[in-house]
């Protein structure tokens, strides 16, 4: 038994804010971020919304797609960074939207790779018979963790929602093959110190603005390219497939020249890799389920491609999942 996709959702917030918007936020210049990252725009959440409510739509637009009632449901998993609160997270404020009832939930904090290390968890899942319809999920409001004073981290990161229905296929269907790492000696690449137990909030922190996202971009460049390109040599030798075989790539929108070097280091052709940073910028766990969604729904993906998702993300955490959709 295999575990397939069998339909996705998407959603971002009504607000852009454009490189031209920054431009009277912080010290930088479109032309200055658009040769250092590829980004032009990014999606901002409203006030008055929440990384659930992004979550809630996107599941409800992959399961509208499917024809599939939140009754048929029976398992809700939830990538996120940031969730709406510390405790409970986001998992059950989505599962309350939605109107799942009696349906087990939980938060998975992998950072960017968050959405991958979901999919090698559902699979587990489905695959064992343990569940036959599994939710996952993929939202980040990194919005409200940026420094907005800080123009190398900020104009990176933008919000959004991305979504996946798993269920039981075919052998040979769906996943065919996963590789998750972690690398706990560079777990201060990215990280926020404010808001835990080790590092509790203060008036002293919050004036440090210990609370926001930091970044060493430098190390971070030099882990995501090698990590990735790893993970997707791994992914593919547990699925019997070589590069050549893949119709599309999907790596985490993180940086453009992150993706650049990547594909030239695995050598695949670059109409064959699914990039939408210069929209989205990155949007963290939500990143690959956003991408894929919007390339399903476009048709650029069909049924039947093989595609490959890679992510790196804080932890460090990085991994890959071949699947045939």
């Amino acid at each position: 038994m295999g575990t397939r996709i069998v339909s996705t959702g998407s959603y971002l917030p009504d607000r852009i804010l454009t490189n031209r918007d920054l431009e009277s936020i912080v010290d930088t210049s479109d032309e200055w971020i658009v040769q250092r990252t590829g980004i032009r725009t990014r999606h901002l959440l409203a006030e008055d919304e929440h990384p659930s409510h992004m979550g809630a739509e996107a599941a409800a637009r992959a399961l509208a797609k499917h024809g599939t009632s939140p009754a048929d449901v029976d398992m809700l998993l939830v990538a996120t960074t940031f969730p709406d609160m510390i405790c409970p997270g986001s998992a059950p404020f989505i599962a309350a939207e939605l109107g799942l009832s009696d349906v087990p939930f939980f938060d998975l904090k992998a950072g960017c790779t968050g959405f991958v290390y979901g999919l090698t968890v559902a699979d587990s899942l489905v695959r064992t018979g343990t569940y036959n319809s599994v939710l996952l999920i993929g939202t980040e409001a990194l919005s409200r963790v940026a420094d907005w004073s800080d123009r190398r981290t900020c104009v990176l990161f933008g919000d959004g929602a991305g979504a996946a229905l798993l269920q039981a296929g075919d052998e040979g269907q769906g996943v065919l093959g996963t590789a998750t790492f972690g690398d706990a000696d560079k777990s201060m690449l990215l990280h926020s110190l404010g808001g835990g137990t080790r590092f509790p909030l203060t008036a002293e922190s919050i004036e440090r603005r210990d609370d926001k996202l930091k970044m060493e971009g430098s190390g971070v460049f030099r882990s995501a390219v090698a990590m990735m390109e790893k993970a997707t040599h791994a992914a593919l030798e547990q699925a019997g497939l070589s590069l050549s075989d893949i119709d599309w790539v999907i790596p985490h929108q993180a940086n453009a020249r992150i993706i650049d070097l990547l594909v030239r280091r695995l050598e695949v052709p670059e109409d064959r890799v699914i990039v939408n940073l210069d929209r989205v910028a990155n949007t963290s766990a939500a990143s690959i389920p956003i991408a894929l969604d919007e390339a399903m729904t476009a048709e650029r993906i069909r049924p039947g491609d093989l595609v490959v998702m890679t992510a790196f993300g804080a932890g460090v955490t990085y991994g890959a999942v071949v699947l045939r959709v």
